[in-house]
C-alpha cells in the first residue's frame, strides 16, 4: 500500500450538508446501539485511531463519541511511556486499557506508536519492530478470540500540505494556540519516514483490516468512522436481556 496514491480528500460527489445530516442520524442510532451493547454485556469494542499530528484524532473523538452514554465509553491516549511502563513489555500498559464486555474503548494513539515513532527516531531497529508487530498481531488475536472484542482500526489520512496548514493555525488562532507544540513541526519534517513506517504497519498488521480514512475534511472523516462503527454494531445482532429473577 502506498499512501501517496490514496486521496486524502472526500470524493468530489460527496455532499457536505447531506453527509452532516446523515451523521446526525447515525449518532442518534449509535447512542441506542451503545446502550444495547452495554445492557447485553456480551461484546466489547476497541477503536484504534492513528494519524499524524493535526490529523484530527481529538476532534473525531469529540464529534463521534460524545453523543453516547459516558458510562459505556472510555478514551485512552498513549503518550511517551513513563519509567514504570518502560520496566515492562511494551504492551503491558496497553493491555490494562482494553475494554471489558459491554464497553467501547477508544485508543487515541495506541500500541502502534511503539512501532512508529520509536522506529522513526531509531529507538528500535527494524528487527525489533517486526517482532513487535508480530506481538501486536497476537495481542489483537487474543482480544478477538478470547474476549469477544471487536477491533476497528482507523488511520486518519491527511496530506502533508493540510497538516502544515493546521499546525500553522495553532500559531495564529487564539482558540487553537493551546495545542501548539514546537515538536510537532520537527516531527513534520520526518513525514516521508513516517509514511514508510505506516505502510509497513499496514502490511504486517492487517489480519484485522485498517480503514484508511480521508481526513483533509473533518466532516467526511467523522461521517466515515461513525458509519463504520454503526455497521459493526448492527452486525452483532444484539438483544436486550430479559428481566432478572
Amino acid at each position: 500500500m502506498k499512501l501517496k496514491k490514496i486521496s486524502t480528500d472526500a470524493p468530489k460527489n460527496a455532499d457536505k450538508n447531506k453527509k452532516k445530516e446523515e451523521l446526525e442520524d447515525i449518532l442518534k442510532d449509535l447512542d441506542k446501539l451503545q446502550n444495547l451493547l452495554y445492557a447485553e454485556g456480551k461484546h466489547s469494542i476497541l477503536i484504534v485511531i492513528q494519524g499524524m499530528d493535526a490529523s484530527g484524532k481529538d476532534g473525531l473523538t469529540r464529534d463521534v463519541f460524545t453523543s453516547m452514554n459516558p458510562q459505556g465509553v472510555n478514551v485512552a491516549s498513549f503518550k511517551e511511556p513513563v519509567k514504570e511502563e518502560l520496566a515492562h513489555d511494551f504492551l503491558w500498559r496497553v493491555h490494562q486499557r482494553v475494554p471489558a464486555k459491554g464497553m467501547i474503548h477508544i485508543f487515541n494513539r495506541s500500541h502502534y506508536e511503539d512501532v512508529l515513532i520509536t522506529r522513526v527516531h531509531g529507538d528500535i531497529d527494524d528487527e525489533t519492530a517486526l517482532k513487535r508487530m508480530k506481538a501486536i498481531n497476537d495481542f489483537e488475536k487474543l482480544l478477538t478470540e478470547h474476549n469477544d472484542t471487536h477491533v476497528l482500526k482507523f488511520y486518519l489520512h491527511i496530506s502533508h500540505k493540510e497538516q502544515l496548514k493546521r499546525l500553522d493555525e495553532r500559531l495564529q488562532d487564539p482558540q487553537k494556540m493551546w495545542k501548539y507544540n514546537a515538536e510537532d513541526f520537527k516531527e513534520s519534517k520526518l513525514w516521508n519516514k513516517y509514511m514508510e513506517c505506516y505502510e509497513d504497519v499496514f502490511k504486517q498488521c492487517n489480519k484485522i483490516p485498517w480503514h484508511i480514512v480521508p481526513a483533509d475534511q473533518n466532516w467526511y472523516k467523522s461521517y466515515l468512522v461513525a458509519k463504520t462503527l454503526q455497521k459493526m454494531l448492527k452486525g452483532l445482532h444484539m438483544k436486550y436481556p430479559g428481566m432478572k429473577r
